[in-house]
């Protein structure tokens, strides 16, 4: 297979990971074979870590399977729906009840020490010299650098496709998600969500007045066919790191979970809450950026990699949900404060943001091998590895076990 490489400024990986999805996507069949990492590095002249590379990433995603001793396959129950369709457009010690704890594995805390906080003070004090206007209420859907600066990350890093008039600046999941409660107007319909799953979702739905069902997860994330059969309008997930079991959902799964709000006219909330802390391969793209991803409100915060304190979120809003949105009353005042979102824009816009995710990568990378290697050694074979590779708690990456 000879390969004329996608243009662009990515690494060479990136742009071979790219070449290959575009023929999977547009020209191979399901089931088809790849061919080996060695040959396909012989043919186009470039190292085997760079192929090894692209397929890991691929088969992460779902485009590819692996079959033992046969080497890489094209997924069998890949949706050929791209096919000559019409393109959409475009730990320190501290206290707990009556004892101290030295490792702290609650789910809900960083570690002190990962917040930038001299470069945080500098951006923050250069802010409020700025002429902010602090005799007006700021704008109520969230400063327009700010959520320039969101999509430009989004669209790059994440795989979205948005633009700075989609998002909503919010204040903290809680806030986003039931922002997403008021805008879906689908409490006819019961709010299906993964299960086991994020607890916190389900109570902010409730509030709102929604009902829930639990949808089973299996090793692969949730089954849309178990989803089909209910009478479910709005779907709360998180695909690219399923909580709490860490499974990465398939490509073929979100195209069929995407055809589904399609056809049914349904909401999907994909909650995108770690995506940045992986460390075996580039983070997954989101659903919102593929095809058919109009019925997707895609949520971000950066409570998991940056600051919980700090209480910002985001959502990213399909069309008709912005125009409602633009006519409510939550378009008129803003959910977070003026001097955090611009410290929060400069931090982005001066590349702060990128490298403080490349140092956090590398700390939990390495508390993450260490906790794995402990597992291996305390517990042998009396354990199972489900998952590793990523996750955002103190213990900064624990692999989910079965004991």
């Amino acid at each position: 297979m000879i390969l004329k490489l996608q243009e662009g400024s990515g690494t060479l990986t990136e742009r071979l990971y790219l070449t290959l999805k575009e023929w999977i996507l547009h020209e191979a069949k399901p089931g088809e074979r790849l061919p080996s990492i060695r040959t396909l590095a012989a043919e186009n002249r470039i190292s085997r870590t760079t192929v090894e590379a692209a397929y890991s990433q691929l088969y992460a995603e779902g485009y590819i399977e692996s079959r033992p001793r046969s080497g890489y396959f094209v997924a069998v129950d890949l949706l050929a729906v791209n096919r000559g369709a019409k393109k959409e457009p475009e730990a320190e010690e501290r206290p707990i009840g009556n004892g101290r704890v030295r490792y702290d594995f609650f789910p809900a805390r960083l570690s002190p020490e990962i917040f930038p906080v001299k470069t945080w003070r500098r951006l923050n004090a250069r802010a409020l010299r700025e002429d902010l206007d602090f005799g007006a209420y700021p704008d109520g859907q969230g400063e327009a650098g700010f959520r320039e600066q969101i999509a430009s990350y989004l669209n790059r890093i994440r795989g979205t496709r948005c633009r700075a008039d989609q998002i909503v600046v919010c204040s903290g999941f809680i806030d986003a998600m039931g922002l997403a409660a008021e805008l879906m107007e689908a409490r006819d319909h019961p709010f299906a969500m993964e299960w086991p799953g994020y607890r916190l979702a389900e109570r902010v739905m409730g509030e709102h007045g929604y009902r829930t069902l639990h949808i089973p997860v299996d090793s692969q994330g949730i089954d849309p066919q178990r989803l089909e059969a209910t009478e479910a309008g709005s779907l709360y997930l998180t695909p690219s790191h399923q909580y709490p079991t860490g499974a990465t959902l398939p490509v073929a799964r979100r195209q069929a979970l995407l055809e589904w709000a399609r056809r049914q006219e349904s909401w999907i909330i994909e909650d995108d809450y770690d995506s940045e802390l992986n460390y075996t391969h580039r983070p997954i793209p989101a659903m919102q950026g593929l095809e058919g991803g109009e019925r997707v409100l895609y949520l971000g915060t950066f409570s998991k990699s940056l600051s919980p304190a700090i209480r910002v979120a985001y959502l990213v809003l399909p069309e008709p949900l912005m125009e409602r949105y633009r006519r409510s009353s939550h378009a008129h005042f803003a959910r977070v404060s003026l001097p955090v979102q611009r410290t929060l824009e400069l931090f982005m816009a001066e590349g702060h943001w990128e490298r403080h995710l490349r140092r956090v990568r590398t700390l939990n990378r390495r508390r993450h091998d260490r906790m794995l290697a402990a597992l291996r050694r305390e517990l042998g074979d009396r354990i199972e590895i489900l998952t590793q590779g990523g996750g955002w708690r103190s213990s900064c990456g624990l692999p989910t076990v079965a004991i």
